[in-house]
This record gives structure tokens, sequence and C-alpha cells, in this order.
């Protein structure tokens, strides 16, 4: 008879794993499109000034009208969608009351994540659209698009929709078209507020 402690079973690994979205189960789920994308992520931008390894996530009112956003440090090598669910939730619960109590969730959040790398689909990517589904039915919202921003473009995953501008390179065209040089940071109390 041997004495001893029984080998770890895989079943931790395999609940990480199995909070993460594939591209193709992510486009299965219905998540609806982005009336204009590009402007989305402009005005987010301009809003919250991303940069890598940032993200920003904003519930949009029935209508299209941005109702309120947030931006925050998203976890560096972080791949479980469970840690990224709580950041999202939490920061959710600071900007906008949820919608429980609605029988049927009207309003719609989306979550830009500012980061390194192709704006194609990474595992890191699934986890955030985990974390993102799931934060939406504890909030009582609705589960809307995911996009990267990269320095290539902004890729609105799961469709095949996405462009060169904006970007998250460190220069952002005025108006009057010259180039100006946006800060690398912005102020934490202004990256923390909700947008109205």
């Amino acid at each position: 008879m041997t004495i001893g402690f029984a080998p770890e079973t895989t079943t931790r690994a395999s609940s990480r794993l199995s909070r993460s979205l594939e591209p193709a189960e992510w486009t299965a789920a219905g998540i609806p499109l982005l009336a204009n994308p590009r402007e989305v992520v402009k005005d987010l931008q301009s809003r919250h000034l991303p940069t890598p390894v940032t993200a920003v996530v904003a519930v949009f009112e029935p209508e299209g009208r941005l109702a309120a956003s947030a931006s925050f440090t998203g976890s560096t090598g972080v791949v479980d969608g469970w840690e990224h669910r709580n950041a999202i939730l939490a920061h959710l619960r600071r900007v906008l009351p949820h919608d429980l109590r609605r029988r049927a969730p009207a309003r719609t959040a989306v979550l830009l994540l500012c980061r390194d790398g192709t704006p194609g689909w990474t595992e890191k990517d699934g986890a955030w659209m985990w974390g993102l589904r799931d934060a939406c039915m504890l909030h009582g919202l609705r589960c809307g698009a995911y996009v990267t921003l990269t320095r290539d473009g902004w890729q609105v995953l799961g469709e095949n929709r996405g462009g060169r501008t904006p970007n998250s390179h460190p220069f952002t065209e005025r108006q009057d078209g010259a180039a100006a040089l946006r800060p690398q940071g912005a102020p934490e109390a202004l990256r923390r507020t909700a947008a109205r």
C-alpha cells in the first residue's frame, strides 16, 4: 500500500481554458454589430487616450448614444477570463447602475482593448471576450463588440471590419490636419472617469 498525495488534476487548468472564447464561439453568440465602428473607436480614443494594455468599457443606449465609459489598465499576461470579467464588472459598477430589473437587456456594452501586436485574435483576446460576455450578463447589459486597437489600426473581432486609423500610435491628427504628439499616459483621474 502506497501512502502519498494524489496527483493534482487538470481541472483547475481546464476551467481556466473554458473561460475563454474562440472566434467561432464569439461569432455564433450573435453579438450586435456596431453601427459606425470607426467613429466609436475614434470617440473612445479621444476620451480616454488609451495606451497599450489599456481597456475601455463603454455602454451605449438603444439609440446608439454613449451612456458611460471607463478605462483601466488590463492585467499583463493574464489569459483567464475570470480576472478580466471582475475588472470589467468593477468599472461598470463605478460608472453605471445595473439593469438587472429589466426583463431584457436594453443597453449594450462594448470593450476596446489597446494592445501591442497585430489586430487579429489571440488567446488573450478570447479571455477578454469571455470576461466581457460574463460581465454584461451580471450587470444586465447586452454583450456588444470587442475591438482591438494596435499600431496597425483597429479591428472588430468576429467581424470583417477594421481600419488603419485611428490606431495606437502616439501621434494623433488634429482637426486642422497637423500632427500633434499625444501624451503616452492620461492623468489617472481622467482615465478612470466616466465619459458622459
